[in-house]
Order: structure tokens, then C-alpha cells, then sequence
């Protein structure tokens, strides 16, 4: 299916190289299963370091280590007794994201960001407070992590349940970025959300995605480079703003080296941003790049502002495509991937490839720029066909997405749409019949 941008099977030039791409209609792949029996894999983690090591995050509060193809047994960490408990028919909380530090190998450093029960002092009635911690690997164990190790960076408290954002990722900067959902409930209103939302509000870290400086100040420093670094006109840890639920987020690990944002949307469009310092990205004003009213979500708004509330332009996706709220929606939630940059698929590469979480049988996309055009002309988005799974979809949900030391894809999902089971799988993307 052709949403956006070129044709469908013109071969499009990708602008952060000096080649072309194939387009995304004309590739297909295959999953060739690499680890199974986790609940919810939620992220996962590689260090480059020649081990092929992969550290498995699971949703329910645990991080597993596949080594030599086999996923060990005993957790390399186990937070299970410091997260909230989770619903096992679907909860949006739990252990989010993880990331190694640059120097993982030398120091054994990594972090997490997952829920933890509401804090002591945090607003009456609100649902939870979200940590992001560091800790370290146990010395002269590089297979468990030291539990006694934490230290707490951040806490975040949430006014709901949902829109945690979460998956932490390490910028080519060195610095760490930290995706931060709304706080929940529906159109950024209500308990939690003073007007003009959360989104729109720089005075809190809700609705952003933040960039730290892991190696200096206590807990953190804040780079110089960050848009509101003095605190004068927003909170100084904020990167980038104007998300609803920016679940997935990545570094292209070639081209421009651009960070792309898979921001979950509420009724109508869901969205990929590439995230620039400084830039408003439109929620709660705009969903995709379409006016939104949070009063009559389900329906667009007659008109809407262009600008934010300091006269800022608004910022709109590379990508947006219709989601079940529409009569011609191809997907629920978007997950956000990676721009493809390994060796096995090189048809493939240079393809930014994501997904949509789906009922019971997520779908995998491609992107490419279009042809001639420049940081704010939407990309060409297609279907991305997968070998031997009948519809074409994984035949499960996809929960997220991973990327090894050899820039190869993973996905990982899961037979239920909750944290429970043992039907958690992680995929490598081959080719077809790899």
C-alpha cells in the first residue's frame, strides 16, 4: 500500500546519502526466531563490543541476556519488587526502556526507566511516578547487575496510567535522551494536564523528549546545547516538545544521524517526527498534521494555530498514516524502528523501517524520502511484506523494535496485548527464506 510522497516503484533518492534506496514496496523479509517464553519483550540492547550479546528487556520487570543464541536463565536484573503492579490485560506501565552506556564495557554502566508506585508528596490521585535509574553490572560478573547499584536520575510523576513514552536511547552526542508520554488520559486535559496541556507546556518535562548529560553534575548536568538550558523559558532538560506518547525513538546510525520519534496518536493519525533541538511538534494542537480538538477528538477541527505560544512554528511529521479511528485506518498504534543499515538485507538499506502495534497481527512498514525533497516533504511509506505469516503481518503484537552491533533488526512481540503469558518473542528481520 502506497500512503505518501513517490510512487510506488520509483526508486527514490535518499538525501543523507549519495546513493538510492530501493522502494519500500518492492522488498520483503522474513523473522527468524531468536528468542522465546518472555512476557512482553519491550527493548532491547547491544553492546559493541564483538560479543553479540543481547540484553532483553521485558515490560514485567526483568532484563535477560542472549548470548551464543540462547536466552540464560537467570535475570541479569530483576526490579520487579520496585515497579507498580501491572495489569496483565494491558497496562502501558512497567520496566520501558533500557539503554548501556557508551562505555559500557569498561564500566558497566546502563539505565532504565520503568514505574514506580506513586511518590511520597506526589499530587492526590495521580497513578504513578516514573524513575529513570542507573545502575551497574556486579564486578567480576558481567552476566548479573548489581541490585544494590541504583542510583535514581530522575522521577516523574504521572497523573494516569498511560503515555509514559520511555524508550531511552544514547545520542552519537553521548548524551542520553529520554521520551516522555503526555501523562496520560485522552486530548492532554483533564487532572494533570493544566491548559494548554502538557504538550504545549515547557514549564514540565511531560509531553517531551529530554536530553541529559549522564557523566557530569549530580544527578545529571544539563548540556549548554539544550533550547531551554538557562530555565528561563522551560525546563532546561528539554530536547525537543509538542508529543503525545512518544513510545519508540532512535538514531539513524548512518546519513544525518537523525533521531526518529514514533509518537502514538489518540483517534485519527498516528506519526513519525524527526526530532530537532528546540522544535514544537503539535500536540495537543495538532494530531499528525492535521488540526485537533481535544473537546471532539474523533472528528478534525475546523482550524487550528500554526504557531505555539512563545510564536513558534509547529513542526509536522515525516510520516503519518490513519489509525482504526478512521474508516479507512490501516493500524492502531504506531511503534517506532530504525533506519536499516545492516548487511543481510541490502535492498533493504537506508529504509526507515517501523511498525503498527495492530490487534493480534502487527504490521511492518518502510519509509524513504521522497525524491527531491527536503526536511519537511513527507516520505514514501509502504507495507513491508513478510514472508510466510499468510496476511502478511508478524501474527502477534509488535511491542517494539531492536538493533544489534551489526546494525541488523529486531522485532519483539507478543501473542497477548498485555504484560502476561510466555508467548514473548524476539525476531531477527532476514531475508526472505534466511
Amino acid at each position: 500500500m502506497q500512503l505518501l510522497g513517490a510512487p510506488s516503484g520509483t526508486a527514490t533518492t535518499d538525501t543523507r546519502t549519495s546513493g538510492t534506496v530501493t522502494p519500500a514496496g518492492e522488498v520483503a523479509v522474513g523473522l527468524e526466531t531468536v528468542a522465546t517464553g518472555l512476557t512482553a519483550p519491550i527493548a532491547l540492547a547491544a553492546p559493541a563490543n564483538g560479543s553479540g550479546r543481547l540484553f532483553i528487556a521485558d515490560q514485567t520487570g526483568t532484563i535477560r541476556i542472549i548470548e551464543n543464541g540462547t536466552l540464560q536463565d537467570e535475570p541479569f536484573l530483576d526490579i520487579r519488587g520496585r515497579m507498580v503492579n501491572l495489569n496483565p490485560g494491558y497496562d502501558e506501565r512497567g520496566l520501558l526502556g533500557m539503554a548501556l552506556h557508551p562505555n559500557f564495557t569498561e564500566n558497566g554502566k546502563f539505565f532504565v526507566y520503568y514505574s514506580a508506585p506513586l511518590a511520597e508528596g506526589a499530587p492526590d490521585g495521580w497513578d504513578h511516578t516514573s524513575h529513570l535509574a542507573e545502575f551497574s553490572a556486579a564486578e567480576g560478573d558481567p552476566d548479573t547487575a548489581d541490585p544494590g547499584s541504583e542510583r535514581i536520575l530522575l522521577r516523574v510523576d504521572q497523573p494516569q496510567a498511560n503515555h509514559n513514552g520511555g524508550q531511552i536511547t544514547f545520542g552519537p552526542d553521548g548524551y542520553l535522551y529520554v521520551p516522555l508520554g503526555d501523562g496520560g488520559g485522552a486530548g492532554d486535559t483533564g487532572p494533570g494536564h493544566p491548559p494548554p496541556g502538557n504538550g504545549q507546556n515547557t514549564s514540565t518535562v511531560l509531553g517531551s523528549i529530554l536530553r541529559i548529560d549522564v557523566n557530569g553534575g549530580d544527578p545529571y548536568a544539563v548540556p549548554a546545547s539544550n533550547p531551554f538550558a538557562d530555565g528561563t523559558s522551560g525546563r532546561p532538560e528539554i530536547f525537543a516538545y509538542g508529543f503525545r506518547n512518544p513510545f519508540r525513538i532512535a538514531f539513524d546510525a548512518g546519513g544525518e544521524q537523525s533521531l526518529f520519534v514514533g509518537d502514538v496518536g489518540q483517534n485519527r493519525w498516528e506519526e513519525v517526527n524527526i526530532a530537532r533541538a528546540g522544535e514544537n511538534y503539535g500536540w495537543n494542537i495538532k494530531e499528525g498534521t492535521h488540526c485537533f480538538d481535544p473537546q471532539n477528538p474523533g472528528a478534525p477541527a475546523a482550524g487550528c494555530p500554526e504557531t505555539g505560544s512563545r510564536g513558534e512554528m509547529l513542526t509536522g511529521p515525516i510520516i503519518e498514516y490513519p489509525n482504526a479511528g478512521q474508516p479507512d485506518g490501516i493500524g492502531q498504534a504506531v511503534i517506532g524502528g530504525y533506519v536499516y543499515w545492516g548487511s543481510s538485507i541490502p535492498a533493504l538499506q537506508g529504509q526507515y523501517v517501523f511498525g503498527d502495534w495492530s490487534t493480534g497481527d502487527g504490521t511492518l512498514f518502510a519509509a524513504v524520502p521522497a525524491e527531491g525533497g527536503n526536511a519537511t516533504t513527507p516520505w514514501s511509506m509502504s507495507e513491508l511484506a513478510v514472508a510466510g505469516t499468510g496476511a502478511g503481518g508478524v501474527g502477534a503484537y509488535i511491542l517494539s523494535f531492536g538493533q544489534d552491533a551489526e546494525n541488523e533488526l529486531y522485532v519483539l512481540t507478543s501473542e497477548n496485548a498485555g504484560p502476561t503469558g510466555t508467548t514473548g518473542t524476539v525476531y531477527r528481520l532476514v531475508p526472505t527464506g534466511g
